[in-house]
């Protein structure tokens, strides 16, 4: 006899952490892996952030706060978007919760039925399909090739869409693609959606600040305002800021959907813990130097990690626009035997070679809806990032193919 929920028997833990979880198995036995499994800055937050946080916490007591965040953060996120977007929210639009993550999942939680779709651009981050599934909503995951940028189509969205179509997400630059869309690429998008009012629309736009090669970020908001009333942007501190155990994300979005998100987190986590909404509030208060500092070295190894994939002639490997991941193509692995005579069938099988033989764990593409590929994080050491591209090519190297 199970305890458990039926519901849970369709939803998968989240792939990264299940691979970052399997190269720390294979640490403990002693081997020297590189994890480049979970994507996550490897500096410190800046400074004034821990230091305002510490202080406040050591001098007011920290109590619990409003369900949506305390009125400074929220009028500093209003603020933000106002100041780097263009685009102007009350405070009454603006939700704050335990990540970005938690975002999407109370956002979900208050407007999606049984049997709802949710279009799902492939390759998409891994939660997004199981969030949808645990509320009974049906994944649609149009597959959007290396052939265009990885990024949604028009033509590709009118297709996907149907009278059940609840959401489009679209996450920019994207995880695992690092794929930045144009305001004219967004601009088209909108147009297919004028013609769809009962589709909502949510931005993941957590790797705003990391775009590559001087592209400018545009947020869907900015591009598509008559979608204004329907349209729910998500951000949060943990990439620009590098506070991803920090815990706090943020959204703007329609009145009507930010009060029922905050329905949602009154009844589950009341709130956000008081500390760090205040250094979350630092962070976009204060200086941004670091942000640019980080964009920069984020830059520096992509570029490394480019040109070393690039040597490697069985791996294919698109500049990523932006965010810190390189989406590499394996199809030229697949049906490969290994030195043991296993023979690579899938991603998934190239992931575990790569752990197995390299000592680098990767997350198989399958887990984005999308292979043959494998995501690498490249939001670690150069040095580090140099030696696990270097394993990855003497693992290739051993295999017949």
């Amino acid at each position: 006899m199970t305890h458990i929920a039926t519901r849970l028997s369709v939803v998968k833990p989240s792939a990264s952490m299940a691979v970052s979880q399997a190269a720390k198995d294979l640490a403990a036995t002693g081997v020297d892996v590189i994890d480049l499994g979970l994507g996550e800055p490897d500096f410190a937050a800046p400074a004034h952030v821990t230091e305002i946080a510490f202080a406040e916490a050591r001098a007011n007591r920290m109590l619990y706060t409003a369900s949506l965040g305390t009125p400074d953060l929220r009028r500093a996120v209003c603020e933000k978007f106002r100041r780097e977007n263009g685009l102007e929210y009350s405070v009454d639009e603006i939700a704050v919760a335990n990540g970005a993550k938690q975002i999407i999942f109370n956002a979900l939680m208050a407007t999606v039925d049984e049997g709802d779709e949710l279009i799902l651009p492939a390759p998409y981050f891994v939660s997004y399909p199981e969030m949808a599934k645990l509320f009974g909503g049906v994944p649609v995951t149009p597959a959007c090739p290396a052939e265009s940028g990885f990024r949604l189509t028009p033509e590709v969205l009118e297709a996907a869409i149907t009278p059940r179509t609840r959401w489009l997400f679209l996450n920019m630059p994207g995880n695992p693609s690092g794929a930045v869309y144009s305001r004219a690429q967004l601009e088209a998008l909108g147009a297919v959606l004028d013609r769809h009012p009962q589709v909502m629309i949510l931005s993941d736009e957590i790797y705003e600040h990391i775009t590559f090669d001087g592209r400018a970020f545009v947020s869907v908001g900015a591009a598509c305002p008559q979608l204004r009333d329907r349209t729910l942007i998500v951000n949060g501190v943990s990439k620009a800021y590098a506070m991803t155990g920090w815990r706090v994300g943020y959204a703007a979005g329609p009145r009507d959907l930010i009060k029922a998100m905050a329905t949602v987190q009154s009844q589950s986590c009341t709130s956000v813990s008081a500390p760090a909404q205040r250094a979350a509030q630092a962070a976009l208060e204060g200086p941004q130097d670091e942000v640019q500092s980080f964009r920069e070295a984020f830059e520096r190894r992509r570029n490394m990690v480019v040109e070393g994939i690039r040597q490697i002639n069985a791996l294919t490997l698109d500049p990523p626009e932006g965010a810190f991941y390189a989406y590499i193509g394996c199809a030229a692995l697949i049906g490969a035997h290994t030195p043991s005579g296993t023979v690579l069938e899938d991603d998934v099988a190239v992931a575990k070679y790569l752990l197995d033989v390299a000592h680098v764990a990767a997350v198989p593409g399958t887990a984005y809806g999308l292979s043959p590929y494998f995501r690498i994080s490249t939001a670690t050491s150069e040095a580090e990032l140099s030696e696990a591209v270097s394993r990855i090519a003497r693992a290739v190297a051993q295999l017949d193919r």
